[in-house]
């Protein structure tokens, strides 16, 4: 597990487009996934023990994003050869287990993530309603820990963004394990 960081929000950045197997047998592309207002783009894994740490809380924010007009898709980009948890037999189980009220898609090549510049899980991407980013940063203050009655910074940034189509100004950057790329031929 190597941690990384996020890097800072880029405002007003386009959304690329994708076209992604979900664990529901469908293939999600930006325009399916988005909501009225905007939307949520995460890099989520299953094995990950920042992403366990937050997996209730992010299920609990995208279902009240919902009520803004902000849909949610959660993005498994990481090579399931080491990784076996991150399979996606295990995608299925982890989004029935949780109830994940947003599709769970899996980017096999790889190339979704490159393309956004996702460097770990979690790894969070808001968009207004022109799909332009207006958020970069964490979930909140909790690492693998919940920390208790920690600020809810993603959903209060996303809630802000569904009613003035721009973000906050000051973000604290995502925490979490690095990205398992695929290896590269010797």
């Amino acid at each position: 597990m190597v941690r990384t960081e996020t890097p800072v929000c880029e405002f007003g950045l386009p959304a690329p487009d994708f076209a992604l197997r979900g664990v529901d047998g469908k293939i999600w592309t930006l325009a399916a996934s988005r909501g009225e207002n905007g939307l949520l783009v995460m890099f989520i894994c299953n094995h990950c023990p920042y992403v366990k740490a937050v997996r209730e809380r992010i299920v609990r924010d995208a279902r009240e994003l919902q009520r803004f007009g902000i849909n949610s898709i959660a993005i498994m980009s990481n090579d399931p050869t080491d990784y076996p948890e991150d399979s996606f037999d295990n995608m299925r189980r982890v989004a029935a287990e949780f109830g994940f009220p947003f599709p769970y898609v899996v980017d096999e090549t790889q190339d979704v993530a490159k393309t956004y510049g996702a460097v770990c899980t979690p790894d969070f991407f808001g968009y207004n309603k022109d799909l332009r980013l207006q958020y970069r940063g964490r979930l909140d203050e909790s690492r693998k820990d919940a920390v208790p009655g920690a600020p809810r910074e993603l959903f209060e940034a996303m809630r802000q963004v569904a009613q003035t189509g721009k973000g906050p100004l000051n973000q604290t950057p995502s925490i979490g394990c690095s990205i398992k790329w695929i290896k590269e031929p010797a």
